[in-house]
């Protein structure tokens, strides 16, 4: 069975969707607050965490920012707030995805298998390939890793899916639409900036000038460009 782990503060809320998760065959470990949310993780092994933002003591976002060194499975954010801000923010940090409260449970269901299938089922290339290697930078699809000049660069399962998507298309346009589809899980509206902060995290990763990016690039309006001779040094 599949673990959720629960960080909400609102009983209430909190109970609604321990019983919907629960009878729907998950099993679903909650916690009120962040305090001691490292320790839950490592102990607990959850599949996938939902995190709200708004709790007592740290907030959602420095409890990512805490648990991401050591957690790369799927995490939600659950906001109250429907500020684009706050939703690039959590992107930025480490988030997968956000829902905004009051939390739909069908839709929070939807949003939770949605980013698991992207989890335990890696995108796989046209190609029977394992590994792609591109100057200093080596991808491994066996061991979903990737380093880059020798050392281990540290990707969560969605960001080593996303580059392995750019990769395995090198110097090709990826459409915008294509990585909504098959990575994210949901087909792209026009608005949502998913995509382009998980880039934008993948760029800071792999040093590329964020300001001026030369490895992976964007296309405006299209998509993105894997460059394969970017990778010597």
């Amino acid at each position: 069975m599949t673990k959720v782990l629960l960080v909400e503060d609102d009983e209430r809320l909190s109970t609604l969707i321990c019983k919907f998760l629960s009878d729907n065959h998950f099993i679903v470990h909650p916690m009120n607050n962040g305090e001691g949310l490292l320790q839950e993780v490592q102990k607990f092994q959850p599949d996938i965490v939902l995190l709200d933002v708004m709790l007592p003591g740290d907030n959602g976002f420095i409890l990512c920012k805490n648990i991401r060194p050591h957690y790369t499975g799927p995490l939600l954010f659950m906001t109250a707030k429907n500020d684009d801000f706050d939703q690039v923010l959590g992107l930025e940090i480490g988030a997968d995805d956000y829902i905004i409260k009051p939390v739909e449970p069908r839709v929070l269901l939807a949003r939770i298998n949605a980013l698991l299938r992207r989890s335990h089922t890696p995108v796989k290339p046209a190609s029977n390939k394992e590994q792609l290697i591109f100057g200093k930078l080596v991808i491994d699809r066996s061991t979903r890793t990737a380093l880059l000049n020798d050392v281990n660069v540290q990707l969560t399962s969605h960001e080593f899916d996303m580059l392995w998507k750019l990769a395995e298309n090198p110097s090709q346009l990826v459409e915008r639409e294509t990585l909504y589809t098959e990575l994210i899980g949901r087909e792209y509206d026009g608005l949502d900036r998913s995509a382009d902060v998980r880039i934008s995290r993948l760029r800071k990763k792999l040093q590329d000038n964020a300001q001026h990016p030369y490895r992976i690039k964007t296309i405006w309006g299209k998509g993105f460009f894997f460059v394969a001779d970017a990778w010597e040094s």
